[in-house]
């Protein structure tokens, strides 16, 4: 096709390098996942109160929601070298996304807490639970049905977001790829091939979502 010719072979020999990028974008994924989850509940939580915790809260999801997020790793990775914090490029990465996640993720929980009556943390509390208990075993599950499908788009958001660590030096797969095409020049085998994988792993999450949610909520 316009006189290219496709040398297959070179990128089959950098598969594993490649695999080794895909599980470490995962694992950055996933704990990114984790960690923005637990303070999206947090602020999602301090955006219906008032005070210090309103303004913490609001400020945190605003700055998330409104600056990208290639400017927000650069802040982690470079701008806090200016203070004498020193981060490698994996824990930057993971706490820039977990940043960009949690803003997201406190307005998806926030819109699913306005879904629960306000009776259900009443008659929790009337039970003996305290205000923890109350929002852990009562309130959230009923919000986490609600927000379920939200909640896995921010999840595939979050896995293509962590190619931006590449601009780090950090050799997840669009890492692994640059450095991979770079020893060849075979830039478009090598993307091709990656962009594959970054769609399979996308599919792989929106089909697994399905099936747990079917089988979590019985629909």
């Amino acid at each position: 096709m316009f006189g290219y010719t496709f040398y297959w072979s070179i990128v089959w020999q950098k598969l594993p390098e490649l695999a080794a990028g895909a599980a470490l974008t995962l694992q950055i994924t996933v704990l990114s996942m984790i960690l923005g989850t637990a303070f999206g509940a947090a602020l999602a939580i301090g955006r219906q109160g008032r005070g210090l915790g309103l303004r913490l809260s609001t400020a945190w999801v605003e700055l998330a929601r409104n600056t990208p997020a290639l400017f927000q790793i650069y802040m982690v990775y470079f701008g806090l070298g200016a203070f004498g914090i020193h981060l490698s490029s994996y824990v930057a990465m993971v706490a820039a996304l977990t940043f960009n996640n949690a803003g997201y993720l406190a307005e998806v929980f926030r819109g699913g807490l306005s879904s629960v009556p306000k009776t259900q943390m009443s008659a929790a509390r009337s039970l003996g639970m305290t205000v923890g208990q109350s929002y852990a075993r009562v309130v959230f599950p009923q919000v986490f049905k609600t927000v379920f499908f939200p909640y896995v788009n921010q999840l595939n958001w979050a896995l293509l977001n962590s190619s931006l660590g590449m601009i780090i030096g950090l050799r997840e797969l669009t890492g692994a790829t640059q450095a991979a095409q770079s020893e060849s020049f075979r830039t478009f085998e090598f993307f091709l091939v990656a962009a594959a994988i970054y769609f399979l792993l996308s599919k792989i999450v929106e089909v697994s979502a399905r099936l747990i949610f079917r089988r979590l909520f019985r629909t």
